[in-house]
């Protein structure tokens, strides 16, 4: 059964939430924090996993809290007013993407560096991972993190995730970024990454090489999301896995493919709504992403993707040159969301035609307790045609928006 503890430190706040999924209790700081955007929120675009942004400029001071050992709050506190005043001051010029210079951490409202991965053990068996880190900076507090882990345990059937949040560390480097949050680990420059994670039950040791060039989102690497701000995009579409999977102890030599996205800039939740997020890994080395981006009544608002060929090339999709559609549901046991399951994407001019196929159904994360969202992070096995060609790969869906106490939809 899954660990429902929650513990509780002033230098970090971790919730270890590993094992079978079952239902987390919300703590209480959250529903007051979510309370205090609803009286002021509008229907605005949302960028693509903005909403943990909201969480953390609260966990400053919902972590600050705890203990009588907590060292005094700084004045100014950090407030959603002064984030929001930050978001409407003049924004900076938009300058190219910069390697290895850009892929450290920024001094903007919001970034995150992000991995999902498909892992194969030397008897064939295959694992799907997610791995990511957001970072907030707010006010005059430290850069704030959060961290969220999880893998889809195919051989048994069964997903599973953990999730920290605290202060961390933006550690030294000679070049690109090097991360630590209370021992998850996160470091790379240049295509050259390195993960280490750990949960009751699974951990991570793996080395990424990229094959191809970062891949730059709207052709600048820079993608406006109007009232709600913008935000630096790239994304590192294939990448070499290599390293250790432990599983109940037992270390399991690896190897598999997996995608990295960086995004940051000022940018912050305001509104409500959500985003489907698609990756797809084709074998015949072509990766394709797509974004939809909805409202509080689920109406597309925003579309936008990327098709990278085989030799790196990058073509931008915009809304039109490509459809998404749904041909599934499954409703959650634990939050009573139903998400869409089982999609069909066509991208005519390239003469796509491929479907998505959830290898698990169930692979929800309820992380309210670090970033206030509750949402579904899974792996898909993908099969299709591209031209007369049949084609087979993986990939991830993410959908956020679809669980109604997740602060998107509150």
């Amino acid at each position: 059964m899954r660990s429902n503890n929650v513990h509780r430190d002033y230098s970090l706040c971790h919730f270890d939430r590993s094992g079978e999924i079952s239902r987390q209790p919300r703590l209480q700081w959250n529903r007051d924090l979510s309370a205090a955007f609803r009286s002021g929120r509008d229907d605005r675009v949302w960028a693509l996993r903005m909403t943990v942004v909201v969480a953390l400029a609260f966990l400053v001071t919902a972590c600050a809290g705890q203990g009588a050992e907590a060292d005094p709050v700084p004045d100014p506190v950090a407030t959603p007013t002064r984030a929001a005043e930050a978001l409407l001051a003049p924004q900076p010029e938009i300058k190219p993407v910069r390697f290895p210079e850009d892929e450290a951490p920024h001094d903007m409202l919001t970034e995150w560096w992000y991995y999902t991965g498909h892992l194969f053990t030397e008897e064939g068996d295959r694992y799907g991972f997610e791995y990511v880190v957001f970072q907030a900076n707010r006010g005059a507090f430290p850069s704030y993190y959060a961290a969220h882990f999880a893998i889809s345990d195919n051989p048994s059937g069964t997903f599973h995730f953990d999730e920290k949040a605290g202060p961390g560390a933006a550690l030294e480097a000679d070049e690109g970024f090097n991360l630590d949050l209370d021992g998850w680990t996160m470091s790379g420059a240049l295509g050259t990454d390195r993960l280490a994670a750990e949960m009751v039950g699974y951990a991570i040791d793996l080395s990424l090489t990229a094959t191809k060039p970062p891949a730059l989102h709207n052709d600048i690497g820079y993608v406006e999301f109007g009232p709600a701000g913008g935000s630096y995009y790239y994304s590192r579409t294939n990448m070499e896995v290599t390293g250790t999977l432990t599983v109940n102890d037992e270390p399991l030599t690896i190897t598999g493919e997996a995608w990295m996205d960086h995004q940051w800039g000022n940018f912050i939740s305001v509104g409500a709504g959500g985003w489907d997020w698609f990756s797809v890994q084709l074998e015949n080395n072509q990766e394709l992403t797509i974004s939809l981006i909805f409202d509080a009544a689920h109406n597309i608002v925003m579309s936008y993707g990327t098709l990278v060929v085989e030799d790196g090339s990058v073509e931008n999709l915009e809304t039109g040159d490509f459809t998404v559609t749904s041909t599934d549901t499954w409703e959650s046991p634990d939050t009573g969301a139903i998400y869409p399951s089982r999609w069909t994407i066509d991208v005519p001019d390239r003469d796509w035609s491929i479907e998505l196929v959830p290898s698990m159904p169930q692979q929800e994360l309820d992380t309210t307790a670090s970033t206030g969202v509750i949402y579904w992070e899974g792996e898909v096995e993908v099969t299709g045609t591209v031209g007369d060609v049949p084609v087979q790969g993986l990939g991830y869906v993410e959908l956020t928006g679809y669980a109604s106490d997740s602060m998107p939809s509150q």
